[in-house]
């Protein structure tokens, strides 16, 4: 995967620097051409808060392994969202952020640990993701197969034209509005942050949902709001603190009232940036809907206790979690599928695997089809995901908003 050329020159002088130093680590590769879910890590830092970028190995065409591309920012202190809340602990907000009509418009909602949906219904995530921005043709057949499988939830790649072709407003409202025809609940993100540790990266995917608010706005019940994919490819928690608190009122004064998803710094995989500062990132949430994900390969699905704990550090702080990506093996470990899917279905956490079909660069393992359509699942993996014990199609329950609606 190509990054912009004034990044890659960039990176490319910091890595320099760096290795002069004797400070760059992490010998990034390309595992992947289309659509990078599973990452490589060799190297997982002992403490979160470290600033350099020697942990993890990504698997992106990233020069130094996932060196600071925005600027100085090495000890991680950065926006502390406490700063960003009233004396009585309850979040200010931007002056012009009606927050009383937002929370009248908020369809999905976070209580606790739980995702309710409009109806006040738990709704647990039992999908997979897509890679549309790649596959913008097979969007049709691929969802309607998606829906096939028994999936409430389908994730969906978008681009905000920082690496690939932009998707612009009316592709997500077809998007949106094929996912709602389905009885599917929509998960959008953005990818092209994927494993950048500058903040305006982020800022950017958060700016694109801003941009394209007119085709979200109304869609609360049916649609969550991931802003970027696996930003922050390093360990560094206190950098994810940093943009998350400014990415995520962006949306809120923009006017968007939907639950908001938040993935793991350390390309997904490092579920201990949500025990460090996850409470602060969902206090810098006006209306309190922010949950957090965990992508889980080699590194965090690698053995029980990676899994336990990285799921914990969500639950413990009465936080709302889904497995936001998964696999059954990478370059960087086998995984333990089978123990990831029944410690969700006995936690009531959601699963969403990778991905339906496209993946490439050494990786076509990871897809869940082997044709668009569905015909044919993967035996090691999408047999797995889709028929298997805690599998999507024995323990998915629909939205009941669609249900209702059904039955009206």
């Amino acid at each position: 995967m190509k990054k912009r050329t004034w990044r890659a020159v960039f990176a490319v002088l910091v890595c320099a620097v760096m290795l002069m130093c004797g400070a760059c680590g992490g010998d990034a590769q390309d595992s992947k051409k289309q659509g990078d879910a599973a990452e490589e890590v060799t190297n997982t830092p002992d403490d979160g808060n470290n600033a350099d970028s020697s942990g993890a190995d990504s698997g992106e065409d990233i020069v130094g392994g996932g060196s600071d591309e925005g600027g100085d920012i090495a000890d991680g202190s950065g926006t502390d969202a406490g700063e960003n809340t009233a004396n009585d602990g309850s979040p200010e907000g931007n002056d012009s952020t009606d927050i009383t009509a937002l929370k009248e418009q908020m369809g999905f909602h976070v209580e606790g640990r739980a995702l309710l949906d409009a109806n006040g219904n738990p709704f647990v995530m039992r999908g997979v993701n897509h890679a549309h921005t790649w596959f913008a043709d097979e969007l049709g057949t691929a969802l309607k197969a998606i829906q096939e499988t028994g999936s409430n939830a389908v994730r969906i790649v978008l681009s905000d034209g920082g690496q690939w072709t932009k998707t612009d407003a009316q592709a997500v409202a077809d998007i949106l509005a094929i996912c709602k025809n389905l009885g599917m609940v929509a998960i959008l993100e953005v990818h092209d942050a994927t494993g950048y540790n500058d903040v305006d990266s982020l800022l950017q995917a958060a700016e694109y949902f801003v941009e394209i608010k007119d085709v979200l706005i109304g869609t609360e019940d049916t649609c969550i709001i991931n802003i970027a994919n696996e930003w922050g490819g390093d360990w560094n928690s206190g950098r994810w603190r940093e943009g998350y608190t400014q990415a995520i009122p962006m949306l809120r004064e923009a006017g968007l009232a939907h639950t908001i998803m938040v993935d793991s710094c350390g390309w997904g995989q490092y579920g201990k940036c949500i025990g460090d500062y996850g409470r602060e990132v969902f206090e810098a949430d006006v209306l309190g809907n922010t949950m957090f994900s965990v992508h889980m390969y080699g590194t965090a699905g690698g053995t029980e206790k990676s899994i336990d704990d990285n799921i914990g550090y969500a639950l413990d702080q009465d936080l709302c979690l889904v497995i936001g990506e998964f696999g059954y093996n990478h370059s960087d470990g086998d995984v333990l599928e089978d123990y990831i899917m029944a410690r969700c279905v006995e936690l009531e956490v959601g699963y969403l695997a990778w991905s339906w079909k496209g993946n490439g660069g050494g990786v076509e393992y990871l897809d869940l089809a082997l044709d668009w359509n569905g015909a044919r699942l993967s035996e090691d993996w999408g047999e797995i995901v889709i028929n298997g014990p805690n599998g999507i199609r024995e323990t998915a329950e629909p939205c009941t908003v669609f249900t209702a609606a059904d039955q009206d």
